[in-house]
């Protein structure tokens, strides 16, 4: 008889190791695809394929923090790795990602943009060599597409400040024929909006929080096929699934922050299954927003 049959073949090993390697292994930092991030995905390749043209098509990736814009990004980063060809000696970097600069002015722009190439510029340079730098390097690296994450961030700056950095991305967009992608909160999305021109070309993506659905069903059972824990657990119930929707708004890292918790005390504490009562342990250790959550539950009932 195959031990631990409730974990997919290939997960079955990690239920052997010891507590502190289980406990390591679940709190590791892994991709865990889910139907929006896999159609995200889909949607990106599809744009780097696009050919140039003179308006290149922009999408917004956005939703609340959390919700996993990041990792979607990441891992598409990872699936275009830069190459270095031998041949010219240059490095060939298909996708570019850079973060937003702590405030949208426009030479720390360009100082984000060749540190995202690996090519940081000298500190005195002017804005205009930064830009022109900038242009000829993302030529000769055969980029096809720019991505800024935390876009919102522009809304730091003046209203002035904001435009020139609208400017400034779509400049980059029609000078280098690529298309671009932001990622940010539903405040990008308004801000974008400020731009009528730039705006026409944005398609938005919304990564919505989890609700009670089929989806999240399959996401916690999924989870609970992989998790190294040597007893069934009870992920898949529909009990267990409004207690996670309650503690966690439905916000992804929210979500995963939480499994990972009672998943560990489960292992610590030899119970070796995530049941409903896992979740209402006095002495777990939970992300803070579900301490709140589990705060507002208790002066709820005794004002009753």
């Amino acid at each position: 008889m195959t031990e631990y049959p409730h974990l997919l073949p290939a997960y079955r090993q990690y239920a052997e190791m010891g507590i502190e390697e289980r406990v390591a292994w679940i709190r590791a930092d892994r991709w865990l695809e889910t139907a929006d991030a896999r159609a995200a995905l889909a949607r990106l390749e599809d744009l780097l394929s696009y050919p140039p043209r003179d308006r290149m098509p922009c999408l917004l990736l956005y939703g609340d923090t959390g919700m996993g814009k990041t990792k979607i990004i990441r891992k598409f980063l990872r699936d275009h790795q830069p190459k270095f060809d031998r041949g010219t000696g240059v490095t060939i970097m298909p996708v570019v990602a850079m973060q937003m600069p702590a405030e949208p002015v426009e030479r720390d722009v360009y100082g984000e943009l060749l540190n995202a190439m690996s090519a940081p510029g000298p500190g005195g340079d002017a804005t205009f060599r930064l830009k022109t730098t900038c242009r000829t390097l993302m030529r000769k690296m055969g980029v096809r597409m720019l991505i800024i994450d935390e876009i919102h961030a522009m809304l730091t700056g003046t209203y002035r400040q904001q435009r020139i950095f609208l400017n400034v991305i779509r400049f980059l967009a029609n000078d280098l024929k690529v298309p671009l992608i932001c990622a940010g909160t539903d405040l990008a999305r308004q801000a974008l909006l400020t731009d009528p021109q730039l705006a026409e070309r944005f398609e938005a993506f919304h990564l919505k929080r989890w609700s009670n659905t089929q989806q999240l069903s399959q996401l916690l059972a999924s989870l609970g096929s992989i998790l190294p824990l040597r007893e069934p657990s009870q992920l898949g119930t529909a009990a267990v699934r409004r207690k996670v929707l309650d503690m966690t708004d439905g916000v992804t890292v929210r979500v995963f922050r939480l499994i990972e918790t009672v998943a560990v005390d489960a292992v610590r504490t030899g119970a070796e299954a995530i049941k409903l009562d896992s979740f209402d342990g006095d002495n777990l250790v939970l992300p803070l927003v579900a301490m709140a959550r589990r705060s507002e539950r208790r002066l709820q009932r005794q004002a009753s």
